[in-house]
């Protein structure tokens, strides 16, 4: 009997997003990685978020236990390694930035209603390419 429990106990709850990013122009540094779950939160406060290795021009992590609803990816090619999305004084991102659904940044960042997407009872895979 304490053994089913237990069985139990240890099953994944929630979805897992895996993320793929590609294009990556260089193996310096690390890819972070942010999971948001509203259009109030985008780009401002993740749900979750992962450090990605580089290898071969690609960066992947998952994310586990998510919930059903709507979410929407931010990432970025943090090349040297101060944990910060460098900007020039205008603002534009001085590093590879890139979003879920591959949504265009123009004029600024890419907006929520083109990186959402819903995740519903089942394991994604979002691709981003810088």
């Amino acid at each position: 009997m304490i053994l089913g429990f237990i069985a139990l106990a240890q099953e994944p709850e929630g979805n897992i997003i895996e993320v793929e990013i590609t294009d990556i122009d260089n193996g310096d540094g690390k890819m972070m990685i942010g999971l948001y779950s509203s259009e109030e939160d985008w780009l401002k406060k993740t749900a979750m978020s992962r450090i990605g290795q580089i290898k071969n021009g690609k960066s992947t992590v998952t994310f586990e236990n998510v919930t059903d609803g709507t979410y929407a990816i931010s990432s970025y090619h943090d090349e040297n390694n101060n944990d910060e999305l460098d900007t020039n004084f205008l603002g534009i991102p001085k590093e590879d930035t890139g979003s879920s659904n591959n949504a265009p940044a123009r004029m600024g960042p890419p907006q929520w209603e083109d990186a959402k997407f819903e995740i519903n009872g089942k394991s994604i895979k979002q691709t981003i390419q810088l």
